[in-house]
């Protein structure tokens, strides 16, 4: 009987699965590593019908003809916006594109997921705002730590746990290829607006080894310090946040790692562990699991992808999936941006 219900039940998952899916059209503009290895698998595993890959070269469009044949490929976003079956746009293109693509498809109406950075300043980002106000399309930033497991887990935590101060450390190895600011520290960067909010630029300076070191003032007296660089290695690179509460203190560790020192319980000023008669544990709020081949435990969930990308096609299909990446979440960290921008040009 148990097995029958066992049985029963997958039957029924998988059906539900097989059957389950966005009805609208979308299309995807680039076709990068990125894209392949991070978006691509987490669109199908979601059953988006893409009808369009967009990309520069017509070499390209051929191979990816051949590699898709169920999609259209082409290398003109024009064809794509005058499609009125077309939905949505997930745009991951070169970076110094993106304010020109993202301006096209807003302009056409359509729902728009874009990868960070959506655009290169403030200044950029309100005229987006202004395309948004006037069709009301949909707008999601591809700044997808906002939806990583870990990182609700620790907002809700905080949100009741007065946080007093914190350490990021963000290390990369070296980045000639772009802007490390607006290509890699805005993911910290908005990490911290959005756990913290709107952040206030208190020192700003640049250590010898071009490491960034930012010191900031949020809401509530929380204070700040971050350590942003691309003078390590790619193999070793990670980021770490330590936060210090009322309550005690949190360390999450990647997207993968969050856990909770409860703070020392004293009496008369002395730490109950140094009597022997408390001892304090570990909790871990949230850890990926690397065992179980299940879906929660892929660290393209854990990393925030899955997260980002099936809000907005939530959204685009007219569900209630909040995008917390529209171009009003982001406003703070672009004031941030602007402000960092402005001391390093001093």
């Amino acid at each position: 009987m148990t097995k029958e219900l066992i049985e029963r039940f997958k039957r029924i998952r998988t059906a539900r699965f097989l059957s389950s899916g966005p009805s609208r059209k979308y299309a995807f503009v680039g076709m990068g590593q990125h894209s392949l290895g991070n978006l691509y698998p987490v669109l199908d595993y979601l059953n988006v019908p893409l009808k369009y890959i967009c990309v520069t070269s017509e070499d390209k469009a051929r191979l990816i003809a051949r590699r898709y044949p169920s999609v259209r490929a082409v290398t003109s976003l024009d064809e794509i916006l005058s499609d009125s079956e077309v939905a949505g746009v997930f745009v991951a293109a070169s970076p110094s594109v993106h304010f020109s693509i993202a301006s096209q498809v807003l302009g056409s109406g359509k729902a728009l997921f874009i990868e960070k950075p959506p655009c290169s300043s403030l200044e950029e980002l309100l005229a987006l705002k202004q395309l948004c106000s006037a069709g009301k399309p949909i707008f999601e930033a591809g700044l997808q730590k906002r939806y990583a497991p870990a990182v609700g887990k620790l907002l809700g935590r905080l949100s009741s746990d007065r946080p007093s101060h914190y350490s990021l450390r963000y290390r990369t190895g070296a980045y000639p290829e772009g802007n490390p600011l607006l290509d890699l520290y805005i993911h910290p960067l908005d990490l911290v607006s959005y756990l913290f909010g709107e952040a206030e630029l208190l020192c700003c300076e640049t250590s010898p080894d071009s490491s960034l070191l930012l010191v900031l003032a949020h809401p509530g007296g929380v204070r700040g310090t971050l350590e942003l660089s691309t003078s390590g290695s790619w193999a070793s690179a990670g980021e770490s946040l330590r936060v210090t509460s009322k309550a005690g203190e949190y360390l999450l560790e990647g997207m993968d790692t969050l856990c909770f020192h409860p703070g020392s319980r004293k009496i008369a000023g002395i730490p109950l562990e140094k009597t022997g008669l408390s001892s304090e544990r570990i909790h871990y709020l949230y850890s990926r699991n690397g065992f179980n081949p299940v879906v929660a435990d892929n660290q393209i969930v854990s990393s925030g992808y899955f997260g980002e990308l099936k809000a907005f096609v939530d959204a685009a299909e007219g569900g209630r999936n909040r995008i917390v990446t529209s171009i009003d979440d982001i406003i703070p960290t672009y004031r941030l941006l602007d402000k960092i921008t402005q001391r390093q040009c001093r």
